[in-house]
């Protein structure tokens, strides 16, 4: 069940975890390599922040960016800036996306993001929770899948595995929760090619399905030829 005022909520509470985490750096640090190709931690900073101003563009029917460069312009514009400065701005972006968020409007409409990509308004705060939770793993500063709240990895794995379903370029898959019985379990994939059938932790499950953490290596893969390649997300 969907709940925006909650995730809401939770995107508070993740967000002040990252900066108080992030706290800990200097700006060396914010210069040194994130965990994304190509990116330093002032990058996904600087993300971060950009995205919770693109996603208060969704929530008041404006485009999620400009035109397709601005994101990743608006990117390296900001990610040499001082740690204090980019934590300053995460602070305030956060401020601005949670009082959009408590505007009174209908969760039910349709919203557009980017690539022509729509949702549920409803969902919105749960994609900002996934940009703030995800993105603290990716600075490398402690913050693990495995730190992840159980009902966050859950939730995303729910998404993610709806992401993957229906490409072509994916093999039919099942992922297991564990072994345990009744344990929940993921279809994802297309139609063709071998069934795999994996298995694993919450945390390994996600790491595969979102690129992160070692991306499935320690799954267990209980049939098929393998575990499957994923394209970029």
């Amino acid at each position: 069940m969907i709940d925006p005022v909650r995730d809401l909520a939770s995107v508070r509470e993740a967000t002040e975890r990252l900066l108080a985490a992030a706290a800990s750096l200097d700006n060396a640090a914010v210069a040194e390599p994130s965990r994304l190709p190509g990116w330093t931690r002032g990058h996904v900073l600087a993300h971060i922040a950009r995205n919770a101003d693109a996603l208060v563009n969704v929530l008041q029917g404006r485009p999620m960016y400009p035109d397709a460069t601005t994101r990743d312009s608006d990117i390296e514009r900001d990610a040499p800036r001082p740690l204090a400065e980019q934590l300053a701005d995460i602070r305030a972006t956060d401020e601005r996306f949670q009082v959009v968020g408590t505007e009174p409007a209908d969760w039910e409409r349709t919203v557009e993001l980017r690539n022509g990509v729509t949702d549920r308004a409803a969902r919105v705060p749960f994609r900002r929770w996934v940009e703030v939770a995800l993105h603290h793993v990716d600075l490398g500063i402690g913050y693990e899948l495995e730190d992840l709240p159980e009902e966050f990895v859950l939730r995303e794995i729910d998404f993610l595995a709806d992401r993957w379903s229906g490409r072509t370029e994916v093999p039919p898959v099942t992922l297991y929760l564990g072994h345990e019985e009744n344990a929940p379990t993921w279809k994802t994939g297309g139609d063709e090619g071998t069934p795999v059938v994996l298995a694993g932790t919450g945390a390994e499950l996600l790491g595969w399905l979102a690129g992160r953490g070692d991306q499935g290596a320690h799954l267990r893969v209980l049939a098929g030829d393998g575990l499957p390649a994923l394209p970029p997300l």
